[in-house]
Protein backbone atom coordinates (compact mmCIF):
# COMPACT_ATOMS: atom_id res chain seq x y z
CA UNK A 1 0.00 0.00 0.00
CA UNK A 2 1.38 3.40 -1.07
CA UNK A 3 1.62 6.35 1.34
CA UNK A 4 -1.15 8.40 0.26
CA UNK A 5 -3.21 5.34 0.82
CA UNK A 6 -1.89 4.74 4.25
CA UNK A 7 -2.24 8.82 5.00
CA UNK A 8 -6.26 8.13 3.98
CA UNK A 9 -7.16 5.32 6.41
CA UNK A 10 -5.16 7.10 9.05
CA UNK A 11 -8.09 9.46 10.27
CA UNK A 12 -5.78 10.18 13.62
CA UNK A 13 -3.10 12.09 11.26
CA UNK A 14 -3.78 15.91 11.79
CA UNK A 15 -4.09 17.73 8.05
CA UNK A 16 -1.53 20.08 9.81
CA UNK A 17 1.27 17.51 10.03
CA UNK A 18 0.38 15.99 6.56
CA UNK A 19 0.52 19.47 5.04
CA UNK A 20 4.13 20.19 6.03
CA UNK A 21 4.97 16.92 4.21
CA UNK A 22 4.25 19.05 0.90
CA UNK A 23 6.66 21.76 -0.97
CA UNK A 24 5.46 23.67 -3.87
CA UNK A 25 7.47 26.19 -6.29
CA UNK A 26 7.09 30.11 -5.05
CA UNK A 27 3.87 31.30 -7.54
CA UNK A 28 5.99 33.58 -9.18
CA UNK A 29 7.45 30.63 -10.63
CA UNK A 30 4.11 29.31 -11.99
CA UNK A 31 2.21 29.32 -15.28
CA UNK A 32 -1.21 31.27 -13.97
CA UNK A 33 -4.16 29.10 -16.35
CA UNK A 34 -6.88 30.88 -14.70
CA UNK A 35 -6.43 34.73 -13.37
CA UNK A 36 -10.12 35.40 -11.40
CA UNK A 37 -10.46 39.34 -10.99
CA UNK A 38 -12.74 40.22 -8.33
CA UNK A 39 -15.64 37.40 -9.07
CA UNK A 40 -18.94 37.80 -7.58
CA UNK A 41 -21.93 35.58 -8.51
CA UNK A 42 -25.30 36.30 -7.46
CA UNK A 43 -28.74 34.53 -7.50
CA UNK A 44 -31.15 36.84 -7.58
CA UNK A 45 -30.98 39.50 -5.48
CA UNK A 46 -28.64 37.18 -3.19
CA UNK A 47 -25.05 37.54 -3.65
CA UNK A 48 -23.27 33.96 -3.01
CA UNK A 49 -19.83 34.71 -3.81
CA UNK A 50 -18.08 38.28 -3.63
CA UNK A 51 -15.08 39.74 -4.34
CA UNK A 52 -12.76 37.09 -5.09
CA UNK A 53 -9.15 37.14 -6.55
CA UNK A 54 -6.63 34.50 -7.14
CA UNK A 55 -4.23 32.48 -9.86
CA UNK A 56 -4.38 28.72 -10.73
CA UNK A 57 -1.81 27.07 -11.92
CA UNK A 58 -0.64 25.01 -14.46
CA UNK A 59 0.03 20.77 -13.27
CA UNK A 60 -1.05 21.40 -10.10
CA UNK A 61 -3.95 20.44 -7.59
CA UNK A 62 -5.41 23.53 -5.96
CA UNK A 63 -7.87 22.63 -3.51
CA UNK A 64 -11.23 24.99 -1.98
CA UNK A 65 -11.51 24.19 1.54
CA UNK A 66 -14.18 25.84 3.74
CA UNK A 67 -17.45 25.46 5.64
CA UNK A 68 -20.74 24.54 4.04
CA UNK A 69 -22.69 27.11 2.47
CA UNK A 70 -19.36 29.37 1.50
CA UNK A 71 -19.67 29.13 -2.44
CA UNK A 72 -16.61 26.72 -3.39
CA UNK A 73 -18.33 24.65 -5.66
CA UNK A 74 -20.29 28.30 -6.68
CA UNK A 75 -16.92 29.19 -7.20
CA UNK A 76 -15.13 26.24 -9.66
CA UNK A 77 -18.61 26.53 -11.71
CA UNK A 78 -17.85 29.79 -12.75
CA UNK A 79 -14.26 28.30 -14.54
CA UNK A 80 -16.30 26.46 -16.97
CA UNK A 81 -19.26 28.37 -16.79
CA UNK A 82 -21.57 25.89 -15.80
CA UNK A 83 -23.26 28.47 -13.48
CA UNK A 84 -24.83 29.76 -16.74
CA UNK A 85 -27.50 26.28 -16.39
CA UNK A 86 -28.74 28.44 -13.39
CA UNK A 87 -31.34 30.90 -14.73
CA UNK A 88 -31.25 33.55 -12.08
CA UNK A 89 -27.16 33.08 -11.85
CA UNK A 90 -25.21 36.59 -12.78
CA UNK A 91 -21.24 36.44 -12.69
CA UNK A 92 -19.57 39.69 -12.46
CA UNK A 93 -16.03 40.25 -12.17
CA UNK A 94 -13.28 38.35 -14.70
CA UNK A 95 -12.18 34.73 -15.04
CA UNK A 96 -9.14 34.61 -17.84
CA UNK A 97 -8.18 31.63 -19.22
CA UNK A 98 -4.65 31.64 -20.73
CA UNK A 99 -5.53 35.67 -20.99
CA UNK A 100 -8.72 35.46 -22.28
CA UNK A 101 -12.05 36.11 -20.37
CA UNK A 102 -14.16 33.33 -20.35
CA UNK A 103 -17.22 35.63 -19.97
CA UNK A 104 -16.39 38.18 -22.99
CA UNK A 105 -18.27 38.29 -25.78
CA UNK A 106 -18.13 35.42 -28.37
CA UNK A 107 -16.99 32.52 -26.50
CA UNK A 108 -18.83 29.74 -27.02
CA UNK A 109 -19.79 27.82 -23.75
CA UNK A 110 -19.66 24.52 -25.10
CA UNK A 111 -16.08 24.79 -26.16
CA UNK A 112 -15.29 26.46 -22.35
CA UNK A 113 -16.87 22.89 -20.81
CA UNK A 114 -14.52 20.99 -23.70
CA UNK A 115 -11.35 22.26 -22.37
CA UNK A 116 -12.63 22.71 -18.63
CA UNK A 117 -14.24 19.38 -17.64
CA UNK A 118 -16.03 18.59 -14.18
CA UNK A 119 -16.33 15.47 -12.05
CA UNK A 120 -18.91 15.88 -9.48
CA UNK A 121 -19.87 14.46 -6.09
CA UNK A 122 -21.48 11.57 -6.42
CA UNK A 123 -20.64 9.34 -9.99
CA UNK A 124 -22.91 9.62 -12.20
CA UNK A 125 -22.51 7.69 -15.08
CA UNK A 126 -24.82 7.14 -17.61
CA UNK A 127 -27.37 4.16 -18.41
CA UNK A 128 -24.92 3.12 -21.05
CA UNK A 129 -21.73 0.53 -21.70
CA UNK A 130 -18.68 1.35 -20.18
CA UNK A 131 -17.23 1.90 -23.79
CA UNK A 132 -20.13 4.25 -24.43
CA UNK A 133 -19.66 6.57 -21.15
CA UNK A 134 -15.94 7.29 -22.33
CA UNK A 135 -17.20 7.97 -26.33
CA UNK A 136 -20.30 9.79 -25.72
CA UNK A 137 -18.25 13.27 -25.44
CA UNK A 138 -15.73 12.81 -28.41
CA UNK A 139 -19.15 11.47 -30.24
CA UNK A 140 -21.15 14.65 -29.64
CA UNK A 141 -17.99 16.77 -30.21
CA UNK A 142 -17.50 14.99 -33.48
CA UNK A 143 -14.00 13.41 -32.58
CA UNK A 144 -15.23 9.99 -34.00
CA UNK A 145 -11.65 9.30 -35.85
CA UNK A 146 -9.45 6.77 -33.81
CA UNK A 147 -12.19 6.14 -31.35
CA UNK A 148 -11.51 3.01 -29.57
CA UNK A 149 -8.02 4.20 -29.09
CA UNK A 150 -9.52 7.48 -27.50
CA UNK A 151 -11.56 5.38 -25.68
CA UNK A 152 -8.56 3.44 -24.20
CA UNK A 153 -6.47 5.94 -23.72
CA UNK A 154 -8.64 7.58 -21.06
CA UNK A 155 -9.68 4.67 -19.55
CA UNK A 156 -5.72 3.96 -18.85
CA UNK A 157 -5.73 7.62 -17.90
CA UNK A 158 -8.30 6.80 -15.19
CA UNK A 159 -6.61 3.71 -13.91
CA UNK A 160 -9.30 2.03 -14.77
CA UNK A 161 -8.34 0.37 -18.24
CA UNK A 162 -6.70 -3.06 -16.77
CA UNK A 163 -10.30 -3.68 -14.73
CA UNK A 164 -12.72 -2.91 -17.44
CA UNK A 165 -11.09 -3.96 -20.75
CA UNK A 166 -12.81 -7.44 -20.95
CA UNK A 167 -16.32 -5.94 -20.65
CA UNK A 168 -16.72 -2.64 -22.13
CA UNK A 169 -19.64 -3.85 -23.47
CA UNK A 170 -21.00 -4.00 -19.96
CA UNK A 171 -23.18 -1.39 -18.14
CA UNK A 172 -21.00 1.31 -16.62
CA UNK A 173 -23.90 1.20 -13.59
CA UNK A 174 -22.24 -2.70 -13.11
CA UNK A 175 -19.25 -1.32 -11.48
CA UNK A 176 -17.95 -0.17 -8.20
CA UNK A 177 -18.57 2.92 -6.29
CA UNK A 178 -15.05 4.00 -7.20
CA UNK A 179 -15.03 2.42 -10.46
CA UNK A 180 -17.81 4.56 -11.30
CA UNK A 181 -16.18 7.65 -10.50
CA UNK A 182 -13.06 6.89 -12.24
CA UNK A 183 -15.24 5.96 -15.19
CA UNK A 184 -16.76 9.85 -15.25
CA UNK A 185 -13.17 10.97 -14.41
CA UNK A 186 -12.52 8.83 -18.31
CA UNK A 187 -15.23 10.18 -19.79
CA UNK A 188 -14.28 14.00 -18.64
CA UNK A 189 -10.36 13.45 -20.10
CA UNK A 190 -11.61 11.74 -23.59
CA UNK A 191 -12.32 15.10 -25.27
CA UNK A 192 -8.37 16.16 -23.86
CA UNK A 193 -9.51 18.44 -21.84
CA UNK A 194 -6.98 21.36 -20.36
CA UNK A 195 -8.33 21.61 -16.50
CA UNK A 196 -10.49 19.43 -14.63
CA UNK A 197 -12.47 20.53 -11.84
CA UNK A 198 -13.83 17.78 -9.37
CA UNK A 199 -16.39 18.85 -7.08
CA UNK A 200 -15.66 16.80 -3.82
CA UNK A 201 -15.42 13.57 -5.52
CA UNK A 202 -14.10 11.12 -3.17
CA UNK A 203 -17.01 12.47 -0.46
CA UNK A 204 -19.17 9.56 -1.19
CA UNK A 205 -17.01 6.59 -1.19
CA UNK A 206 -15.40 4.25 0.92
CA UNK A 207 -11.57 5.02 2.52
CA UNK A 208 -10.22 2.24 -0.35
CA UNK A 209 -12.03 3.87 -3.24
CA UNK A 210 -10.52 7.33 -1.77
CA UNK A 211 -7.17 5.99 -1.93
CA UNK A 212 -7.52 5.09 -5.52
CA UNK A 213 -9.25 8.92 -6.39
CA UNK A 214 -6.68 10.35 -4.41
CA UNK A 215 -3.41 8.58 -6.15
CA UNK A 216 -5.22 9.40 -9.38
CA UNK A 217 -4.99 12.72 -8.84
CA UNK A 218 -1.34 12.80 -8.24
CA UNK A 219 -1.13 10.99 -11.64
CA UNK A 220 -3.62 13.28 -13.51
CA UNK A 221 -1.74 16.49 -12.64
CA UNK A 222 1.44 15.12 -14.75
CA UNK A 223 -0.58 16.12 -17.75
CA UNK A 224 -3.86 18.21 -16.77
CA UNK A 225 -4.29 21.18 -13.98
CA UNK A 226 -6.85 20.09 -11.51
CA UNK A 227 -9.15 21.99 -9.05
CA UNK A 228 -11.07 20.66 -6.08
CA UNK A 229 -13.31 21.04 -3.71
CA UNK A 230 -13.27 19.05 -0.52
CA UNK A 231 -15.31 19.77 3.13
CA UNK A 232 -12.20 16.53 4.31
CA UNK A 233 -8.87 19.11 5.18
CA UNK A 234 -6.98 15.68 5.32
CA UNK A 235 -7.37 15.41 1.94
CA UNK A 236 -6.71 18.97 1.19
CA UNK A 237 -3.66 18.59 3.24
CA UNK A 238 -2.58 15.18 1.22
CA UNK A 239 -3.36 16.15 -2.21
CA UNK A 240 -3.33 19.69 -2.82
CA UNK A 241 -0.72 22.20 -4.09
CA UNK A 242 -2.14 24.94 -3.28
CA UNK A 243 -5.15 25.56 -0.78
CA UNK A 244 -8.15 28.43 -1.22
CA UNK A 245 -9.64 28.72 2.13
CA UNK A 246 -13.25 30.28 1.68
CA UNK A 247 -15.48 31.37 4.40
CA UNK A 248 -19.04 33.52 5.28
CA UNK A 249 -19.49 36.91 5.82
CA UNK A 250 -23.08 37.20 8.13
CA UNK A 251 -24.58 40.15 8.58
CA UNK A 252 -28.10 42.09 7.76
CA UNK A 253 -30.11 38.64 7.12
CA UNK A 254 -27.25 37.82 4.50
CA UNK A 255 -24.86 35.27 4.11
CA UNK A 256 -21.65 35.56 1.34
CA UNK A 257 -19.00 33.61 0.60
CA UNK A 258 -15.71 35.32 0.62
CA UNK A 259 -11.96 33.90 -0.14
CA UNK A 260 -10.13 34.66 3.48
CA UNK A 261 -6.72 32.90 2.43
CA UNK A 262 -4.88 31.50 -0.56
CA UNK A 263 -1.46 30.31 -0.83
CA UNK A 264 0.84 27.39 -1.17
CA UNK A 265 -1.19 24.46 1.20
CA UNK A 266 1.65 23.61 3.61
CA UNK A 267 1.42 27.29 4.54
CA UNK A 268 -1.96 27.60 4.66
CA UNK A 269 -2.05 24.48 7.37
CA UNK A 270 0.69 25.54 9.48
CA UNK A 271 1.15 29.52 9.08
CA UNK A 272 -2.13 30.90 7.99
CA UNK A 273 -2.11 34.26 7.80
CA UNK A 274 -5.84 34.99 8.92
CA UNK A 275 -6.87 34.05 12.14
CA UNK A 276 -9.93 32.53 10.33
CA UNK A 277 -7.97 30.53 8.48
CA UNK A 278 -6.26 28.93 11.89
CA UNK A 279 -9.55 28.51 13.53
CA UNK A 280 -10.64 27.06 10.33
CA UNK A 281 -7.68 24.19 9.89
CA UNK A 282 -7.00 23.75 13.87
CA UNK A 283 -10.63 22.78 14.20
CA UNK A 284 -11.91 25.51 15.77
CA UNK A 285 -15.30 25.79 13.73
CA UNK A 286 -16.52 24.69 10.99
Amino acid sequence: MSSTQRDTISVDVAPVEIAQRRNVTAPEQLDAVFDVRDLGVHYGASTAVSGVNLEIYRNLITAMIGPSGCGKSTFIRCLNRMNDLVPSARVTGQVLYHGQDLYGSGVDPVEVRRRIGMVFQRPNPFPKSIYDNVAWGPRVLGMRKGLDERVEKALRGAALWDEVKDRLKKSGLSLSGGQQQRLCIARAIAVEPDVLLLDEPASALDPLATASIEELMHELKRDYTLVIVTHNMQQAARVADMTAFFSLEVGDGTRTGVLVEYGPTDKVFTNPTDKRTEDYVTGRFG
